[in-house]
């Protein structure tokens, strides 16, 4: 597909993931809108990408109506804008993640009446049914077919308030392509990692902890708990991919089919920062499931993607750009690891108390 010049819209585009998508589509010659309310991105995030319109405003209590302008006008919208965050987060803040069966059905709902062409949710392995990821050591990977969103009458199960709002998304965006012939596609990303992360996700509170010289380091859980660790830059190749091919509103899972228990992921951690400290678990702090990765042969098979960065090469990556952007303190922040952290802006063009889209055009 040649991007150049295609209009797209990424909501949640100032965060983690969201920033590193519209560092691509900017590469590869889109023209972009970021819609992000500020509440866990920045606009530092975006400060490689400086031809974007930038659109300030909360996806959750904005009218469709002024949603629907926003995106008028936009071939592709890729919808990232989520409450979010890692296993602490999500785990003690259950009614904050359900908002995102509203932010969902808003964007949804605006992009089709605006004319969008085709929509892509970014979902998460948390749909899939908690039971089978309770084994340690299992060879087992979850595969789309586990959590069916087309297959409402056959039993579903997911993973904490979030996993159900993540599930319900993509049955929204089924429902709108059965009813009025939206075409888009379902990503379903796995413990991703990278630049531009925050410490209450696993591989960062990791670094953050390491970098604090904690000792003894503490583990959340029993430290045997595993994960799909998939660097950011290989969820971003694939999102782009599933805009390019898929249409039906299939389900992709991305990750990379391999998977490595938090204890050696900390280890490498420790490696790669020279800091060996003496080890401690507390399994009174929230783990999640036991066990988690992905089948990943249905994005192998429609987008021609296979996952590039070694989980080696994308920590050296993240602890390098985190020792960079971080000073130490001497001391952990707790908070930093149970609480999104609201992203202040001095910025007096986002001065307002109209309630309107708050509305930054870029040099292009």
């Amino acid at each position: 597909m040649n991007w150049k010049e295609v209009p797209v819209a990424v909501t949640g585009g100032a965060s983690f993931i969201g920033s590193h998508l519209v560092d691509k589509l900017c590469a590869l010659g889109a023209s972009v809108t970021v819609i992000d309310n500020l509440s866990s991105g920045t606009l530092e995030n975006l400060a490689q990408s400086p031809k974007i319109d930038f659109v300030r405003l909360d996806l959750e209590y904005a009218s469709i109506s002024d949603i629907r302008k926003i995106l008028r006008g936009n071939d592709i919208v890729f919808h990232l804008a989520a409450i979010h965050g890692g296993r602490g987060y999500i785990d003690s803040h259950p009614a904050d993640v359900c908002s995102n069966f509203a932010i969902d059905h808003h964007v949804i709902e605006s992009a089709t009446m605006a004319g969008v062409e085709n929509v892509v949710i970014a979902s998460s392995a948390c749909v899939y049914p908690p039971k089978l990821q309770s084994r340690y050591d299992t060879d087992y990977q979850l595969q789309e077919s586990d959590t069916d969103s087309f297959h409402l009458d056959e039993p579903l199960s997911a993973d904490l308030e979030y996993g159900w709002a993540k599930l319900m998304g993509e049955v929204q965006l089924n429902a709108f392509i059965k009813q009025y012939g939206l075409k888009g596609s379902s990503v379903r990303f796995v413990t991703a990692y990278g630049e531009r992360e925050n410490e209450t996700h696993a591989i960062v509170a990791l670094i953050h902890k390491a970098n604090e010289k904690m000792n003894p380091y503490v583990i959340w859980g029993t430290g045997e708990q595993s994960r799909d660790f998939t660097y950011v830059s290989d969820i971003v190749d694939g999102t782009v991919l599933a805009a390019e091919k898929v249409r039906d509103g299939t389900s992709i899972n991305l990750g990379t089919g391999k998977r490595f228990k938090l204890k050696e992921v900390a280890s490498l951690v420790f490696d790669l920062m020279n800091f060996h400290p003496e080890l401690a678990f507390d399994t009174s702090k929230p783990m999640g499931v036991v066990s988690r990765a992905l089948d990943i042969s249905r994005a192998r098979e429609l987008l021609g993607w296979e996952p590039k960065v070694s989980l080696r090469e994308g920590l050296e990556r993240t602890v390098k750009w985190y020792v960079r952007t971080h000073v130490p303190t001497g001391k952990v922040n707790e908070v930093l690891l149970m609480e999104r952290q609201v992203a202040p802006t001095a910025n007096p063009i986002f001065s307002s108390t109209s309630g309107a889209p708050m509305v930054q055009r870029g040099e292009n």
